[in-house]
């Protein structure tokens, strides 16, 4: 299939016309606003980009398991120090984005300088052109109303040829001889005028030619430019996704080592109090011996043999009996 070009449809029969000239450079203005659009949109994605970055290291200042111990603690500090990275990076990238970003806007300023010279050309030729078909235009007038004024001289002189007064005769004659030379003069200025509009024309069609083939390289270029900037900023998207992945890794992989009965076991090691719960409280009843004074050292326990008998029944003799002795280690001192 055949390519389709500028310089071959572009074209109006009216010589003046600036039609076909005026769609091409709409299209360039177009396409230059498409390129300040893409501009600032990744101006816009780079300075969330930033703004996120900034969250993110502020994020990963906050405490989180200060009091935390062992493996699960490493695994937090490993989740704020890798959170701390991904802002880095979400920074960097916004740097990134923001070359790219004045990459395109010097394209689009570089483009602009090529085109002014061309489009200042272009506007110098389309008003010498105009100028000169209008002065072509006014001289064909002039030179057709000098034909007339020719024709009808001669005519004068015709209908009076048979006359008999030789004055009137030689001033119709003056009358015409002047109208030829009046309609000699406007044709050969006619003329010239269609020979220099002629000339115009052709510089013209040289200079439309080659502003379409040069408009046109551009459009194919600022296409391609922008497609490709569009790409390398989707690239660096995804790069992005690629290295916060890898970091978030670092974080699982931490996480992986996180042991629960390790942490447990931690902990007890490290607070332990005793092994041994405290004694069953007992029921002690009050009449069943003497009750311990509050504060009182715990009275001895009474001994397995007794030291004396047992005492003498009063009833059975009113002499005095003494209790006597049969331990020779009997002593009253109690200990």
């Amino acid at each position: 299939m055949k390519n389709l070009h500028f310089k071959d449809f572009f074209w109006n029969s009216d010589l003046t016309s600036t039609a076909g000239y005026d769609a091409i450079v709409q299209y360039l203005n177009d396409g230059k606003r498409t390129c300040k659009e893409a501009e600032d949109f990744m101006k816009a994605r780079a300075s969330i980009e930033e703004k996120y970055a900034k969250d993110l290291l502020g994020l990963s200042k906050k405490v989180c398991g200060h009091n935390e111990m062992n493996t699960l603690k490493r695994s937090l500090d490993m989740l704020k120090l890798q959170t701390e990275h991904v802002s880095l990076s979400h920074l960097q990238l916004s740097h990134s984005l923001r070359e790219e970003a004045k990459k395109l806007e010097e394209f689009r300023e570089k483009q602009k300088d090529a085109r002014k010279k061309v489009e200042q050309q272009m506007d110098a030729l389309h008003k010498q052109k105009a100028s000169q078909y209008k002065k072509t235009m006014d001289s064909k007038k002039t030179y057709e109303q000098k034909c007339r004024d020719k024709e009808e001289a001669d005519q004068n002189v015709n209908r009076n040829t048979n006359t008999s007064n030789t004055k009137h005769i030689e001033k119709l004659f003056s009358k015409a001889q002047q109208a030829k030379q009046n309609a000699e003069e406007a044709d050969r200025l006619y003329q010239q005028n269609v020979t220099a509009v002629g000339k115009v024309r052709d510089e013209w069609l040289k200079e439309h030619i080659k502003a379409c083939e040069m408009f046109e390289k551009q459009s194919m270029e600022r296409i391609n430019f922008l497609r490709n900037t569009v790409w390398t900023h989707l690239n660096l998207l995804s790069q992005q996704c690629v290295t916060s992945d890898e970091l978030y890794e670092e974080v699982r992989k931490s996480f992986e080592q996180c042991d629960v009965q390790e942490d447990i076991e931690h902990f007890v090691n490290l607070r332990r109090i005793d092994d041994k719960p405290p004694a069953l409280v007992v029921y002690e009843n009050f009449y069943s011996g003497q009750r311990a004074q509050p504060g009182a050292p715990p009275s001895r326990p009474p001994p397995q043999n007794p030291r004396r008998g047992p005492l003498p029944d009063p009833t059975e003799n009113n002499d005095v009996i003494y209790s006597t002795v049969q331990d020779a280690g009997y002593s009253v001192i109690q200990y």
